[in-house]
């Protein structure tokens, strides 16, 4: 009899050691400061998106602003940054479930507050802005709200909802991605095309044709880091340290400006991430 119960006992005391050890890793994630400085690894998500996050297709190394500003980060807490790949839509799930530290450039939506925590400083800010050909004024969004100029927009967007309402007397057309409406500027189906101007940029910087601007009044969103909710403060804290320190140094501009000189883009005509106040 005890022959026959000594497998089940080999395979009870297995699993209870296993669950003792999953139990120890649960806890030692369950900080994440902790966590990175036992591993001596920064998680950093990159949701692929030029210009935050850029993989090279030849040889597989990511880049980007966001990618950039992570290495940084990384390198102020002594360790090494591991990229790893996700997308807007999953990046909170991901970083939940402990699979990734952080996410740099993503939104703090009232909705994603409600899964991710954010540090009170913004990491940068975007303003929105159009892509017009030579010849269209758009000093002023009041430039723009005339019957005769065309507009394109990627459809439900917020900047379609901002536009609906701000240009009431423009051609409003919409499209049903950003590829879409650079093809009608390429046409000459639109006379401009509007997003939030890193997105332009990197979009002139394929192109090659139009202008870029920011019409007056500015309207500005700012961008920030999605963290793991958690009850030791001690990451979120160093992470909002960290923000307003890169912001005071002025590297958060400098590294947005050498990726936008690394597209073969001037930096200095292209609006910075820094708050217009």
């Amino acid at each position: 009899m005890n022959v026959w119960h000594r497998p089940l006992r080999r395979l009870f005391a297995a699993a209870l050691l296993g669950s003792t050890l999953f139990s120890a890793a649960a806890s030692a994630a369950d900080s994440t400061w902790d966590q990175i400085h036992e591993t001596k690894q920064l998680r950093l998500g990159v949701a692929p998106g030029d210009p935050w996050y850029y993989k090279d297709p030849i040889s597989g190394q990511w880049t980007g602003v966001g990618y950039k500003l992570g290495e940084k980060i990384a390198a102020d807490l002594g360790v090494k940054l591991v990229p790893v790949e996700t997308t807007y839509g999953n990046v909170a799930a991901a970083i939940q479930a402990n699979q990734i530290d952080l996410l740099l450039v993503l939104d703090a939506t009232a909705e994603r507050k409600k899964a991710l925590a954010f540090p009170e400083a913004p990491l940068l800010w975007y303003k929105q802005g159009v892509l017009v050909k030579d010849g269209i004024k758009a000093d002023s969004w009041d430039d723009l709200n005339r019957p005769d100029v065309r507009i394109g927009v990627t459809l439900g967007s917020s900047t379609d909802r901002d536009l609906t309402q701000r240009l009431p007397k423009a051609q409003i057309q919409r499209f049903a991605n950003t590829d879409e409406t650079v093809a009608a500027f390429m046409s000459k189906r639109i006379d401009g095309f509007a997003f939030y101007h890193p997105a332009l940029a990197i979009a002139l910087s394929h192109i090659r044709t139009g202008n870029l601007v920011v019409p007056t009044p500015v309207v500005q969103l700012s961008s920030s880091i999605g963290l793991r909710k958690e009850s030791d403060p001690r990451f979120l804290n160093y992470i909002n340290e960290e923000v307003i320190k890169l912001n005071a140094s002025g590297e958060v501009q400098k590294t947005f400006s050498e990726y936008m000189t690394s597209k073969g883009l001037d930096a200095k005509a292209i609006p910075g991430v820094t708050a217009d106040r």
